[in-house]
């Protein structure tokens, strides 16, 4: 059994765990999220607000990964009753993007938390397609709690 066949949340289902919505949305299923780690993955349709020329562009990468981090975060929050927390990127840090994603594709991205205080959070994020490495970094991120 793969990744790809567990499924938390997808649909209007993932929206109840994130702030955003359409257009905005950079994640469509939550495939794993748990001690820190949080997986989720999201098809390239040509309609998305980041995709150029037929392939995701690096801000949509950067907020796929943020938004993974989100996901996680607002999927551990409803699961202890608490209200979903709003967050935000304060800073990215050694961003390698290898290879942009081309539309029709579906990337797999998987967030780590490497260290909390208060509210900040510090991620490690990377992004793969096809089981090729795309694109990795760290972010750090604050929570408005």
């Amino acid at each position: 059994m793969g990744i790809y066949d567990n499924v938390i949340a997808d649909g209007e289902t993932i929206l109840q765990f994130i702030p955003q919505r359409a257009p905005m949305v950079m994640v469509e299923k939550l495939h794993k999220a748990e001690n820190g780690q949080t997986i989720s993955s999201f098809k390239i349709l040509e309609s998305n607000i980041f995709c150029k020329e037929g392939f995701l562009q690096e801000p949509g990468l950067i907020e796929n990964i943020a938004q993974t981090a989100a996901v996680g975060v607002g999927f551990e929050y409803r699961n202890e009753n608490k209200n979903v927390p709003t967050g935000y990127i304060g800073a990215v840090q050694k961003l390698t993007i290898h290879k942009l994603p081309e539309k029709g594709k579906t990337i797999l991205t998987e967030v780590n938390v490497e260290h909390k205080v208060f509210n900040t959070t510090l991620i490690n994020g990377k992004i793969t397609c096809d089981n090729q490495l795309i694109a990795d970094c760290k972010m750090k991120i604050f929570l408005d709690e």
